[in-house]
């Protein structure tokens, strides 16, 4: 294999891309940082100084796909001013058009031969940024409330959003619609329906309903 010269500045996201490219042009993971290193003349060190080890560089790519989600929102002037409704649509709606520009790998580092264990431990830095928007969501909503049985739980609420992620994100993979219109879709009816019965229907009871969902079409 030809070694390939990198002469740009060896930054985080050089690095990431560096990898993803690797991935997709190889199919196939790098076999050891060093080797990796020395195919795009990196030196090791360079490499450490911002990721202790592959696994990390992975975790940290679902970091940055949120990281651009949530820069996206905030670059929209009238984001501020929409409803947690249509906050959470439009959460749902960019992130999925951030995972789209980097579907093909996606699509292999969530593909069939990681077991349901390990993609999870993958996304798990992805999971605490999905619950603490969630949260600031509902804490928001909570804030006008002043009886405290109407309040509702940040904690519920959040872990239901990441629940109704896996479920989406799983749809969005095995989606082959023109321009993945029925994630759209899926986005739409799946955020308004927990918005419609959350005021009438049990936190708990959805929450339930959507573990049950997304073991039926994620493990």
């Amino acid at each position: 294999m030809a070694t390939k010269t990198t002469t740009a500045k060896i930054t985080e996201d050089k690095l990431i891309t560096l990898y993803m490219d690797h991935v997709l042009e190889q199919e196939a993971y790098p076999m050891s940082i060093y080797k990796f290193c020395k195919l795009y003349k990196v030196k090791e060190e360079q490499f450490y100084e911002f990721f202790g080890s592959f696994e990390a560089l992975q975790k940290r790519i679902w970091d940055k796909f949120f990281e651009n989600t949530i820069q996206l929102l905030t670059a929209n002037k009238e984001y501020s001013g929409f409803s947690n409704r249509d906050k959470m649509l439009t959460f749902f709606y960019t992130f999925f058009e951030v995972l789209t520009l980097n579907r093909s790998y996606v699509l292999f580092a969530l593909g069939n031969s990681k077991k349901m264990p390990e993609k999870l431990e993958e996304l798990k830095g992805l999971r605490t940024h999905v619950k603490s928007f969630a949260k600031d969501l509902i804490n928001d909503a909570n804030e006008g409330k002043k009886i405290k049985v109407s309040k509702k739980s940040p904690q519920v609420f959040s872990e239901g959003a990441w629940v109704q992620f896996l479920f989406l994100l799983k749809f969005w993979m095995k989606d082959s619609s023109k321009g993945f219109e029925k994630t759209d879709v899926a986005i739409e009816k799946s955020v308004n329906t927990i918005f419609d019965v959350f005021d009438s229907t049990p936190l708990d009871s959805l929450l339930d309903f959507g573990k049950f969902l997304y073991k039926e079409n994620f493990a």
